[in-house]
Parts: C-alpha cells; structure tokens; sequence
C-alpha cells in the first residue's frame, strides 16, 4: 500500500519500538544503591510475576465488570469498534494507482482481513473486496494468535509485498513475502523470523535489512545497527554488509527514493544516533557519503528531482529556520554533497507546525496545524521556486492525508473534529470531492466545542479543547475527563470518537484535550520547551487546564478525572503524585513508571533519553528524580483510587512500570485496580473485542469515580 498515512487517533499510545527482557538488567547509576522490593515484577514472563498479575485481574475485573453499566459500556464499545458502516480507510496501489487496499476489522473478522477494490467500486455505498490475506483464518491454520503490522510492496505494480505480523502483538515482527496476485506466501520468497528489523525494497530480489546478526549487532535500545543487502535465495547469513552504526545508536535502516515509474533516483541510510538525531548516507558508488544535513532534519519526499526535508534546528550554513521545511535539487546534491543549496518551500507562524509532508507523481502535499486545526496544501516545483494550492477541505477540523497517488495525482484527505464524523475526500489536480462520510455514533444534538487558553507557572498561553452540552450548569459539577500526550513532538489534534461520545458525551460527561508542551501542536520549539531538566514545564501545563477548568466553575477536583497512556501514561503518574487534590480519578494506560531504570528495564526505554535523560546518570537522575512518579510515591497522602492497564505483550513500554506501580500502591494501603492484558502489545488489545472490554473497563472506573 502506498504512503497509508492514517491520522491518529485522540487516544493514540506513540513511543518507539524494542524488545522486552525476560531478566531485569543491572542499572549502572543511582539506582543500584537504592533497595526496590518489587524489581521482580520486571521479570515479564515470570511465573511468580504472571500469578501476581493474573490474581490482580482477578481481584479487579470483577469490581469493574461487576458494574451494572459496565455490560452496556461494552456493547456500545464493540458496536463502534465492529461498526460495517465505518469508512474503510484505503491505500492506493497497482499500476496506475488503480487499486485501492484496506486493513478491515470487524465482528466477523475480529484480527482483520487485507482486501481490495477499484476507485469506481470503492466510490459507492458497499463497495465490492476481494480479500487478499485473511488473519482470522491464517492464524487458526497456523496456530498462531497473528495481530497485523502493515505491509510494503514493490512499486510499481504492488504485486509482491512484505507483510509483517506479530504474534499476540508485541512489536517484533516476523516478516514474509505474499504475492497478492496468488494470494499466498511466495514458495521459497523472502521471511526473516520475529525480531525488531528494518526492511525495505530494493528490487524483486534484492532487499535492504537491518536486524539481529547475532552478539554486537544490536544497540542498547535493542534496536539493530548494522544494515546489508539481501538476495533472493540467500541464507540470512550470507547478507553483504553495507553500513554499519554503533552500540550507542537507535537504529540504522536504509530506503529507496523512486521516481513515479518505480525506478530508483537514489538509495539512502539512516543512521538514528538519538531519538531526535539523524545522520543521512547516500550510496554513491556502492559507499555511504554522509550528507551535510543538521542532525535534527528529517527526509520527507522526493518530488520532480527535489529532495524535501523538514528542519527541527536551524540550518545556519544554509540560512534555515528550526520548522522549515526546504528542498534541494537531488542530482546536485548527490554530485557534490558540501555545495548542494538548500531553498526554502515554507516557514511556518509561531502558532503553525508542518505536520506530515509527502508527495503524489508530481506535487508535494503539506498537512499544516494552525492553532490546532488543520490545512492542507499542494505545491509544484517551478523555475522560480514553489508554487502552492490550497485544498478546500472543511475548516475548523483536524484533517489527514490519508494516501496518496505515486503514479497520478490523486489524494485521499479525511476531515473530522470532536462531534462531526470523519469524512473523506478526493483530490485529483481540482476541488476536492467528498466521497464518504462516516454516519454518527452518538447524539451530539445540543453539544459545542470551545478552545480556551490556560497561563502555565511560566506565564506560557496553553490551549486546550472542551466538548460538552450546550447547557451545563457552572456550578463545578460536571463530570470531566481530561485527556494529554505531552511529549515525542506528537500532535494531540480534535478528532471524532465514537465511544468518547457514546460513553462519556452522551451520557453527560464533559471531554477535555490538553495541547500541552512536549507535542508537536505548534512545532519543534513547542516540543523541546519540556525535553530533558524542562520537563515539569510539561505536567505544569497539564495542571494549569485542570485549574483552569476548576476556575470556569465547569468541574471541581471532586469531578474531574484525567487519563493518558504510555507518555502519557508517565503524565498520569506525575499528576497522581504531585497534585492528587486535583483529581478524583487516574487512569493509567500502558504506562512508563519508574523513571531512574526505564532505559535499563527492556522495552524501548534506551531509545527515549533524548527525551527525558537517563536516570541512571547521577547528573540528569538530578531532575528525573523530581518527578519520577514510582519513587515520589509516598505514604500518607490523599491519592484517589487509580486504575492502572498494561499488557504482558507490551515489548514497547515494559510492563514492569504498570505492575510495579500498582504493587507499591498497594504496599503503602492505597486502593489501586489493575488489569493486565496477557496479549495486545502496546495497544493493550489484540483484536476488537479486547479493545471493546479495554474501553468498557475504563468507563465503568470513570463512572464510578465522576458520576456516582
């Protein structure tokens, strides 16, 4: 499928990737000197940790589903989530982009099946699919509990595709080859066994792959580090070296850049030497030639020989600003790297962020923030630099691209916000055309949205959402959820729920969401404001909308409940242990916890130090230990009753966090429930009805806690 670039979701969980270990590793810092009675939790697969976890869910499932609202919760949750009248987002594919493919997910396919249409087909109200992959059927067949991890085919017809899937969800893939014009696995193609990889396209028999070579090919992130080419037919250890990073990297993984007809313009390595720092390699030659790109920039497209990037620091040499995003002509730059002039595409407002750049055959497609909203743009490169369109898409909404045309011009965009349904829309070189819309999951008769302002401690403006019924009472007794990511430079933009409205909207509840700093909402700058010893900027923000809210008399702490998950879930933490008189509920989701052994717990706590620091360094453990929600856990303080979720399967966010959280809790007399998914990975759901009873449980908490 080409470009598939969905938008997320407002309860989007968007960490890096890595495998969890089995055995806690030995911390090199301060937190070896300090004694923790619950490190045994950190041994994921361990039976007495497992007995632990599964006596946890027996003691808290049944005062959750034992709610009488809790049955109900659920089936309106699974109707939504198993919805056939949802819009089938879909890639474009095929020669001449004449296919469109879908991941679908319903009651009757609960893992999914991969099928296909025609743009003709696909413009109506039912569609016609061939299925290309049945999961269900796959994972009955072999036994396996197969959860779907996307797919990448050779252009240009798409034919042969590496399918990646994941065994109870956990974010190490086993990659294979399908044909899915047969519609089976190619006899004797490409598979590389589970494990964390990068793998890419070359041509039908040559693959780009970075993976585990076995001792000292791995970075401390767990991340593979050494990239080689893979021939059809060749053992795994007959691959060729052709870049090799180090242990102290994130990942190293390489990519084609291809012209509309498939052919390759050029190939490039990325060397990520930080979460937020990479270095670009060309192969010029059969070598790597490093390109004389800032570390913090990212390629984004290759449009009519122009290479786009987008910048996350200033270009001095260049004369570029941190937020732009700039081209250069790609055979100049591959002729003479140090003399390639960069040229400025566009420089966005203090209160704008380019959020995703890709392209169709001939024009660069820009999805832009401005104040929250979205606007999406085509450019055309010209002899006198860019031109730009502006695609009249509906205003006040969050809107994303959600494919794009390789071989033609066409792009598919969809719009919503908190109370209209997504719609989709058609652009192909005019007006865009909507093409479908989703019909609503709850009664938003009589509800608004308003966007207001919060001064954070630094006197920083902070914006935030509010979705409620027109004629509530401010009197402070609204029940209220306060929702926030805060971190990654990760966009918290309006977006259409259905079981937000249907659980909590629709039943009188008010939903809240924060675009603290940390997130990308208004840009680089906005993110890095709270990276590293800046990070209380980020929870201060968070508390300054939930006094806000306490202010405008729309809650009180006695009705206001937040919830977040993975950074988010660190979010929830902090705001547990330094202003519980804030919150009469917390809900903790897939969460980072123990903030001095997170890069040493397994999962992909290593890769994160860009953004936090490492606590197991007594110079940045100076900060970390600040606010590290398990160590601030204290006796005697007034926490409300917290509702902790993770999932065993979770190789991204260890789960040690969770249990251990929780445990200490409870060690020290405070009420605590806990569910723990045995399969789901970060998700914490592993198919629709998993994700229908996450939801439920969630909602049957909140209720109890904010509207009894």
């Amino acid at each position: 499928m080409k470009q598939l670039l969905l938008s997320a979701a407002v309860a989007a969980l968007t960490l890096s990737s890595l495998p969890a270990s089995a055995q806690p590793a030995a911390p090199n810092g301060p937190s070896a000197t300090q004694a923790d009675p619950f490190l045994w939790l950190e041994d994921i697969e361990g039976e007495k940790a497992l007995d632990w976890a599964r006596a946890e869910n027996a003691r808290s499932l049944p005062v959750l589903q034992g709610d009488p609202r809790y049955q109900g919760l659920f089936d309106n949750a699974l109707k939504i989530i198993t919805a056939q009248d949802r819009i089938p987002m879909a890639g474009f594919a095929g020669v001449g982009d004449k296919e469109l493919r879908n991941y679908w997910q319903d009651k009757d396919h609960v893992r999914g099946i991969w099928r296909r249409t025609t743009m003709d087909s696909y413009r109506t109200a039912t569609p016609a699919w061939e299925t290309i992959l049945d999961l269900d059927a796959l994972s009955e067949a072999e036994g396996k509990n197969w959860v779907w991890k996307g797919s990448s085919c050779l252009p240009p017809d798409d034919r042969y595709c590496l399918v990646s899937l994941s065994d109870g969800g956990k974010d190490a893939v086993t990659v294979r080859e399908y044909d899915t014009v047969e519609k089976r696995f190619v006899e004797g193609g490409f598979v590389a066994p589970e494990g964390k990889q990068n793998i890419s396209w070359l041509d039908k028999d040559t693959l780009m792959i970075a993976r585990d070579w076995g001792p000292g090919t791995m970075t401390k992130s767990s991340y593979p580090f050494v990239l080689g080419l893979w021939k059809r037919g060749q053992p795994l250890d007959g691959v060729k070296e052709i870049f090799r990073g180090t242990e102290d990297d994130i990942s190293v993984s390489g990519y084609a850049l291809r012209d509309p007809s498939g052919a390759i313009q050029a190939v490039f390595i990325n060397r990520a030497v930080s979460f937020f720092e990479s270095e670009t390699y060309a192969l010029i030659g059969g070598k790597p030639v490093k390109l004389p790109f800032p570390l913090k920039s990212s390629v984004q497209s290759l449009v009519e020989g122009r290479l786009v990037l987008t910048l996350d620091e200033d270009w001095g040499a260049q004369d570029l600003k941190q937020g732009d995003l700039v081209s250069l002509d790609l055979k100049a730059l591959l002729a003479d790297p140090a003399k390639a002039k960069a040229e400025l595409v566009r420089r966005p407002t203090s209160r704008q962020s380019i959020q995703t750049v890709t392209n169709t055959a001939n024009t660069l497609v820009v999805e832009v923030n401005d104040n929250v909203t979205g606007v999406v743009y085509a450019y055309r490169p010209g002899n006198d630099g860019w031109s730009k369109q502006k695609l009249n898409l509906p205003a006040n909404s969050s809107l994303g691209i959600v494919s794009v045309g390789s071989q033609t011009d066409q792009v598919l965009a969809s719009a919503a916000n908190f109370l209209n349904p997504t719609t989709l829309w058609l652009a192909n070189g005019g007006a865009p055309q909507q093409i479908k819309a989703a019909p609503a999951k709850f009664d938003a008769d009589g509800m608004v949205i308003q966007q207001f302002e919060a001064t954070s401690k630094d006197g920083t403006k902070v914006p935030y959402f509010i979705v409620h019924r027109k004629d509530i009472k401010l009197d402070g007794s609204n029940p209220t959820l306060q929702y926030a990511y805060g971190g990654f430079q990760v966009s918290m933009n309006p977006s259409y729920s259905g079981t937000i409205g249907k659980l909590w909207l629709e039943r009188g509840g008010v939903y809240v969401l924060a675009n603290i700093r940390g997130g990308g909402e208004f840009g680089p700058a906005w993110h890095q404001a709270g990276l590293k010893e800046n990070r209380q900027r980020v929870y201060d923000d968070f508390f300054a909308v939930s006094e806000d809210l306490i202010a405008r008399k729309i809650t009180s702490p006695r009705r206001l409940g937040i919830m977040g998950g993975s950074n988010g879930g660190l979010l929830m933490g902090v705001a547990l242990t330094q202003r519980p008189d804030l919150y009469n509920a917390v809900v903790i989701q897939v969460p980072l916890f123990d903030m001095q052994r997170y890069t040493v717990m397994g999962g992909a706590g290593a890769s994160w130090a860009g953004e936090y620091g490492d606590g197991t360094k007594q110079e940045e453990w100076a900060y970390i230990g600040k606010y590290s929600p398990y160590q601030n856990i204290k006796p005697g303080q007034k926490y409300p009753e917290v509702y902790i979720e993770t999932s065993t399967k979770d190789d991204r966010v260890h789960p040690g966090h969770a249990r251990k959280a929780a445990a200490k809790l409870q060690s020290l007399g405070y009420k605590v429930l806990y569910y723990e998914n045995i399969d789901g990975g970060h998700a914490a759901s592993a198919n629709l009805n998993e994700t229908a009873m996450r939801v439920a449980l969630e909602y049957s908490y909140l209720s109890r806690r904010l509207m009894d």
